[in-house]
């Protein structure tokens, strides 16, 4: 399972790396800021340059170096851990599922590293209200996690078998 794991790790950090050099160097979105794409009735997407100094929806946001030094050393070490529950996994929802948020979570840290913040600029909306800014790093942690907690919810326990005494 640690293979099938890897090679998705590899494909999101890839993407979300390929993803942010179109958007910060060919788009140019630092400095044109927003672009509209698509807007279908209520619903809408659009690029919008954000940059992310903190952890998920910007929460411990600081510009000092040592919180973004902080954060990067609190992801690698939560990305080693799922590392090793991915060697361990049981099935390849699980392991793929712990792909995802590691290759994302290695994502942010380059940007950190790189930059001092995550690079964000995928704006989703729906009537008036806008999601939080996001990246290609960002949505493969949310949907490794979603996935993770359907797997730990609705897997049968114990193989199938009748688990009543």
């Amino acid at each position: 399972m640690l293979r099938i794991g890897l090679i998705l790790a590899i494909a999101v950090l890839v993407a979300d790396q390929v993803s942010k050099w179109y958007i910060l160097y060919e788009v140019g979105l630092p400095q044109v800021g927003h672009i509209p794409l698509f807007a279908w009735g209520p619903f809408g997407f659009d690029l919008t340059m954000v940059w992310n100094r903190g952890v998920t929806f910007g929460m411990f946001a600081g510009d000092g170096l040592w919180t973004q030094i902080a954060l990067g050393v609190m992801a690698l070490a939560i990305a080693g851990f799922l590392l090793r529950w991915m060697a361990r996994a049981e099935n390849r929802l699980t392991a793929l599922a712990l792909g995802a948020v590691v290759g994302g979570a290695i994502g942010n840290v380059i940007d950190r590293a790189r930059f001092g913040a995550v690079a964000d600029f995928a704006d989703a909306h729906a009537w008036g209200w806008h999601w939080y800014v996001f990246n290609v790093a960002d949505a493969a942690i949310v949907i490794g996690v979603c996935c993770l907690l359907a797997d730990a919810l609705f897997r049968p326990s114990g193989g199938g078998k009748d688990q009543t005494p």
